[in-house]
């Protein structure tokens, strides 16, 4: 009999579940995610489900953690400061493959270097100009190199690597460490990206793995990986970018596990984001172009997850730019003024009163801010210092607010993660109209009272009352989480392969189906394929999704963790690719993360290259805890005719590792 824990930290809510052997849920619970600390959070769930079924916290075989936290960091564009190394290509890559929006500001240098496809050297790497930009940028805590043709070979890379860890002691993201395929400057994005996460992933692991030692839970910590596979906690230290997609992953494996779906889409509302991916054969399906998030396609090997910044803390906006007004939800995350006065009642309750009786509406009406009391504040802009220091607790944002200069300032320390703003959000619409009672709901209604007075283009009020408000907020969740879910589907559906998905899921004529029009012409429109609606305001939102949509909604019984369900019943896979080309008749050359190796022999080079790779994996593997570990070989060979000769063009050679954790008795 096996004790397994699954824990997920999400952007609102750390959930925890305690199961045996895979089948039988013993307990499950949820506690307020604890930004400050982690740890905090975490110990809560814990130790509720630890009580609620007696279990004893040295029988737990296996811990393991999924989270939205790099997912959300790279939504909400948060994440410590980085520099780039760019070895080998223009600069103007810079701008036109989006790193220069990725970079934020933050510095980076272009080198002379890098290799062609075959990986012979294309020039000499300048690491004189290297050792100097160092010495110069402070303030960074992790770099990201990325070299031409890496991945044929990674010489200039390794070379970068050794000098920046000798000189400043800080982790380094090599772009071929990463992924084994072609296309530089997105490897140099997701490496960049992986540079951003370390610390943040790093602090995360730590606490989470203290606070389950300080409760007696000594069995290894696991973290979902975002392709749904179970990784150690040293490798997720490594590659956080990695771990992006883990919790929207995990609870596709738990959706799975909890309804024996087989073809479904499987839509997890959080806090901060709506995940939506596709069941095909009961199994997530994986993004053949590499997980994307936010604005960002990276390299990463993940679900093909579609996100949108759409979740119960999503910023509730007023548009004005019709007479008829109205809103849009998100993308950004911010704290429910409901949920900002459980520990600042009297401060926000009193704010809200008196901004009530000023005779006119400010763009500050209903939005507080607090520090982060563990944020790294390295590097803070001296512009932004002075308006960091007054933020002490929770303030009225008109207070600290003091010019339009000053609006920057409070938008950088958000992206940063210093602070934190709180504002009108589909949680306090759920309070007012007492669909949850889990924050305080006094604030909630006078906050949307506030966004009531907002004045349409007619100059009508939007909302007469807050609880018309309220409905209004809820009914445009339901019409933006409608559209993900139809974007979803037309990108999936091979019909539509070669269209515009966002288009079609807008179409006048899918609106009309949807609403089964009749006239002259009859029209009717449906999902095909049930939803499974997860996250803990699913039962809140979903059913007046699935009625718009024509499809069923499932909701299972425990659709409120099934992150952490997906964490216990995930599997560890290692999965690991080299290339093999040849630059000349007769030589076929494997590129390894170590350099090209040549073979005379095609057979030869195959065979070593799997044998490299099937080595390389079932380490990871067991590196990570898997036990009875299975081996999977794929060949994937180009070849082409020439002069009635077939002839060996490249070939891909993956192997892959995979196995159940081993569970400590």
């Amino acid at each position: 009999m096996a004790i397994l824990l699954g824990v997920d930290t999400g952007g609102t809510y750390t959930d925890a579940v305690l199961m045996r052997d895979e089948d039988e849920v013993l307990a499950s619970a949820k506690s307020l995610t604890t930004r400050h600390d982690l740890a905090e959070g975490i110990g809560k769930a814990v130790r509720v489900v630890l009580e609620n079924s007696k279990v004893d916290p040295k029988e737990i075989g296996m811990a393991s953690l999924s989270t939205t936290l790099a997912t959300n960091a790279l939504v909400e564009g948060q994440g410590g400061r980085i520099g780039l190394i760019y070895i080998g290509f223009p600069e103007a890559d810079l701008a036109k493959h989006g790193l220069l929006d990725a970079l934020k500001g933050d510095p980076f240098i272009v080198l002379d270097g890098g290799h062609d496809h075959a990986g012979e050297e294309a020039s000499k790497l300048d690491l004189d100009a290297l050792s100097a930009w160092l010495e110069t940028e402070t303030g960074i805590s992790g770099y990201a190199v990325a070299s031409k043709f890496a991945t044929r070979n990674p010489k200039h890379e390794l070379e970068a690597m050794q000098l920046i860890r000798e000189k400043t002691g800080q982790p380094v993201s090599a772009s071929h460490q990463l992924s084994a395929k072609l296309n530089g400057p997105k490897r140099a994005l997701t490496a960049l990206l992986n540079a951003r996460l370390i610390g943040m992933i790093d602090r995360l692991i730590t606490r989470a793995e203290e606070g389950l030692r300080d409760l007696g839970v000594t069995a290894a910590l696991m973290v979902v990986r975002g392709d749904g596979a179970l990784i150690s906690a040293d490798q997720a230290r490594e590659k956080p970018i990695e771990t992006i997609l883990s919790g929207p992953a995990a609870s596709i494996v738990g959706a799975q596990w909890m309804t024996g779906a087989q073809e479904a889409l499987v839509s997890d509302i959080g806090g901060t984001t709506t995940d939506i991916a596709l069941l095909q054969e009961g199994k997530p399906k994986i993004d053949p172009d590499g997980a994307r998030v936010g604005p960002y396609r990276t390299m990463v090997e993940a679900v093909a997850m579609r996100t949108s910044g759409l979740g119960g803390d999503s910023e509730v906006h007023f548009v004005s730019e019709s007479l008829q007004g109205g809103l849009r939800l998100g993308p950004k995350r911010v704290l429910p003024v409901s949920l900002v006065a459980v520990d600042a009642q009297d401060l926000v309750i009193k704010t809200l009163e008196a901004q009530l009786r000023s005779p006119m509406p400010n763009e500050f009406d209903a939005k507080f801010i607090k520090a982060v009391a563990s944020a790294n504040r390295d590097g803070v802009h001296p512009r932004d210092e002075a308006v960091l220091a007054r933020i002490t607790d929770v303030h009225p944002l008109s207070e600290i607010i003091r010019t339009r200069i000053e609006t920057q300032s409070v938008k950088r320390l958000v992206e940063r993660g210093i602070v934190q703003v709180a504002g009108v959000t589909p949680s306090d619409a759920c309070h007012t109209l007492g669909l949850v009672d889990s924050w305080d709901a006094k604030a909630a209604r006078l906050a949307l009272e506030l966004f009531c007075r907002r004045r349409k283009g007619d100059g009508e009020r939007l909302a007469r009352t807050p609880e018309d408000m309220a409905q209004l907020i809820l009914d445009q969740m339901t019409e933006q989480t409608s559209l993900a879910l139809l974007e979803t589907a037309f990108g999936e559906d091979p019909a539509f392969s070669d269209m515009d998905a966002a288009s079609l899921s807008q179409h006048v004529l899918l609106k009309r189906g949807l609403q089964s029009h009749r006239g002259i012409i009859a029209l009717d429109a449906a999902l095909n394929v049930p939803v499974v609606g997860l996250g803990a305001s699913a039962s809140t939102y979903y059913p007046a999704v699935g009625k718009q949509l024509g499809c069923d909604m499932i909701l299972p019984e425990y659709a409120g963790v099934a992150n952490a369900l997906g964490a216990v019943v995930g599997r560890v896979t290692m999965r690991k690719s080299l290339t093999v080309t040849s630059p000349s008749e007769g030589l076929y050359r494997v590129h390894t993360e170590s350099g090209p190796l040549d073979f005379i022999e095609l057979e030869a080079a195959l065979t070593s290259a799997e044998d490299m790779l099937r080595e390389a994996v079932t380490h990871d593997a067991r590196m990570a805890g898997a036990g009875e570990i299975e081996i999977s070989t794929l060949r994937e060979l180009r070849q082409s005719d020439v002069e009635a000769r077939n002839v060996f063009v490249e070939g891909l050679v993956t192997v892959e590792a995979a196995g159940r954790p081993r569970i400590a008795v």
